[in-house]
């Protein structure tokens, strides 16, 4: 008999009920949310809510982010976003779990938030489109900045340009791929991949949509995406 991982079983289990699994999808788009918040998200009572998320928080799943009177949850690592991506790729799902959700397929698919970075169509072409120009080089386990990438990637503007100032972290954390969970192939992460959608933010050439990991491509963010990379969206 194969002995199973207790760690693997209680993780599992957490995210195996449907009331939590709609709040970790909830919490990929990087922010912090009250635990009312996540109760409708999860569509039950704040009490129950209030018992998943202990469990979760327990189970070092989630943190818990005190700021006055109120009380913030969001997912407690970039390994916990990493685990939930991962998930969705083996169950062949959309990210959404909710009919509502559903209905915003299209728009999920074209941009999103994958954890702190950008997932999506738009997201998947602008990491072809750096490896292809040389500015991203695959790696073992993680992709390299080449000199002419960082220069080029400086001029996305803050918060991307002083990160590159002082490149620090392990490789892996720093830069890599995350193979993206519509479309198959990998978008880029890490804290390059985060510091630039906190660029394209900043820029108003993406805007988040309150309350859903949708990202939405603006006509300035068009334009720049035709001149830096090329895309035609």
């Amino acid at each position: 008999m194969v002995h199973t991982s207790g760690s693997l079983v209680s993780v599992g289990a957490l995210v195996g009920d449907q009331a939590r699994a709609a709040m970790l999808l909830q919490l990929m788009d990087g922010r912090a949310y009250t635990a009312m918040e996540l109760a409708r998200v999860a569509g039950v009572t704040p009490q129950t809510a209030s018992t998943h998320l202990r469990r979760m928080i327990e189970g070092d799943l989630l943190v818990v982010i005190p700021q006055g009177r109120h009380r913030y949850h969001r997912l407690a690592s970039s390994e916990v976003g990493d685990m939930l991506e991962g998930i969705l790729r083996v169950a062949q799902r959309t990210p959404s779990c909710t009919a509502a959700a559903s209905r915003n397929l299209p728009a999920l698919r074209e941009a999103r938030s994958c954890y702190r970075h950008m997932a999506g169509v738009h997201a998947v072409a602008i990491a072809d489109r750096l490896l292809l120009a040389g500015h991203l080089l695959p790696r073992e386990g993680h992709w390299q900045l080449s000199a002419e990438g960082a220069d080029f990637l400086r001029g996305l503007g803050q918060p991307l340009a002083e990160l590159l100032q002082q490149p620090t972290g392990r490789p892996a954390r720093f830069c890599r791929g995350c193979l993206d969970c519509t479309e198959r192939r990998p978008h880029l992460a890490g804290l390059v991949g985060e510091a630039m959608l906190d660029s394209f933010v900043k820029n108003d050439w993406f805007r988040r949509v309150e309350g859903r990991r949708e990202l939405r491509l603006t006509p300035p963010g068009r334009e720049a995406l035709w001149r830096l990379f090329g895309l035609t969206c």
